[in-house]
């Protein structure tokens, strides 16, 4: 089982930034990826970043040059950090760790930080 804590979410001023950490803990059996998917009220859920075990990372086009994602591998964290922040990225950003096995997939969530932009 592995659990996920985000934090680093708040409000601020559109063309700020903000940094958002998900710590992991617990036990998994292979960790494939860990990432940032966000929803805004009424859409569904969408992929923001991800950074798979190589350390190749993939971007939605819509934060491609503002966000990066990184991780601590001794930490068992990843990081978003999130610059020149718009109203459209407000949503709930929920970090996402992906566990692959020969025999399974599954996605551990966490419970999710609220963004904020106000114009």
């Amino acid at each position: 089982q592995v659990q996920l804590v985000e934090s680093g979410g708040g409000l601020v001023q559109a063309g700020g930034s903000l940094r958002l950490s998900c710590a992991a803990s617990g036990s998994s059996l292979g960790i494939d990826s860990m990432g940032w998917y966000r929803q805004a009220p009424g859409t569904q859920r969408e992929l923001v970043a991800i950074i798979i075990s190589g350390g190749t990372t993939t971007y939605a086009d819509s934060v491609k040059g503002r966000f990066t994602i990184s991780r601590d591998s001794a930490k068992n964290t990843v990081y978003l950090q999130m610059n020149s922040l718009k109203p459209e990225d407000t949503a709930v950003y929920y970090c996402n760790l992906r566990e692959v096995t020969p025999f399974s997939k599954y996605d551990y969530w966490g419970q999710g930080t609220q963004v904020t932009i106000s114009s």
